[in-house]
């Protein structure tokens, strides 16, 4: 199939770089080879790649328009051509869905004040609707802005795991603490009647220590929501973005941003919202000496039983 490249505001295109696909259609597009753009050529282009499914979702609102096709932006995982991602922060404020790179593995993620694009995404990745969404945050101000916060400590010796968390982040952990009244709802609750009038509830928060991650949150100047890209049929996790691009895409995602290749080791998720911080999944992010495991969780309630 012919793969179609439409042109804004008459500026010239510049030379692209096809990637393939594992599909036999072609996927997407690289700017792997394209040199920095002048003032003039950087407003970017609507790419119209290959007909999705018939299953293809609908967008939820009129505010999110573009040509039916993927865009795949081809990125140094170093960071050093961010100019790259000026196109995706763009389609991210216009409520696109799309996947991108994190210190542990790919994220599907979009804008957090958009709600019809969180609805979206939990289309696409066919989220349960009791299940949270995680918040990828530029800094310690975002998760108090979102969140009721790290305890602080006080004078009758609750530790200030506040103090002990910034040297965690950032890096591959996820926190889940107590949501405050400016998440949005879809972050928490979704779809029906007993989801919606239920307590607000707990998300995770992350602070990633990847540079093109970074740079992305930098250019939006606001968090995202996100959640991790596995197989809808394996519940692995899929490391290889033209993979990703091959299972979600006709599933309604807008856009790849392609960093290399991850590997398959997620972040550690620990729970503050208990007595003590306790680890739920170990993954990249070492057990710290204030965190309590699993298994050493269970010892101390057994004990107590007993």
């Amino acid at each position: 199939m012919a793969v179609e490249v439409k042109r804004c505001g008459g500026s010239a295109v510049l030379p692209l770089s096809f990637r393939r696909s594992l599909s036999p259609f072609p996927c997407g597009i690289s700017f792997q080879n394209m040199q920095p753009p002048s003032q003039l050529a950087r407003r970017f282009f609507t790419l119209a790649v290959v007909k999705r499914s018939p299953k293809r979702l609908k967008y939820s609102a009129p505010r999110f328009t573009k040509d039916d096709g993927l865009l795949y932006v081809d990125v140094d995982p170093f960071g050093s051509d961010a100019w790259k991602l000026d196109p995706i922060v763009e389609l991210l404020k216009e409520g696109a869905v799309g996947v991108i790179p994190t210190d542990t593995v790919y994220a599907i993620a979009c804008d957090l004040r958009s709600h019809s694009a969180i609805d979206r995404l939990r289309r696409i990745k066919n989220i349960d609707p009791s299940k949270p969404l995680s918040i990828l945050c530029r800094s310690f101000k975002d998760i108090d802005t979102y969140t009721t916060g790290f305890p602080r400590g006080n004078s009758s010796g609750l530790t200030n795991i506040f103090r002990a968390v910034k040297h965690c982040l950032p890096g591959p952990y996820t926190f889940i603490l107590t949501a405050s009244k400016e998440l949005p709802k879809q972050c928490t609750r979704y779809g029906t009647t007993t989801s919606k009038y239920a307590p607000r509830k707990n998300v995770g928060v992350r602070i990633p220590d990847d540079a093109v991650c970074q740079a992305i949150l930098e250019k939006m100047d606001a968090p995202l929501i996100s959640t991790s890209v596995k197989s809808p049929k394996e519940n692995e996790w899929i490391l290889d973005p033209v993979v990703i691009a091959d299972v979600y895409g006709p599933e309604g995602l807008d856009f790849v941003v392609d960093a290399g290749i991850r590997v398959a080791d997620p972040s550690t998720v620990v729970d503050m919202t208990g007595n003590s911080p306790r680890i739920i999944r170990q993954g990249k992010g070492p057990k710290q000496p204030w965190m309590i495991a699993e298994d050493e969780d269970s010892n101390q309630i057994a004990s107590q039983a007993s």
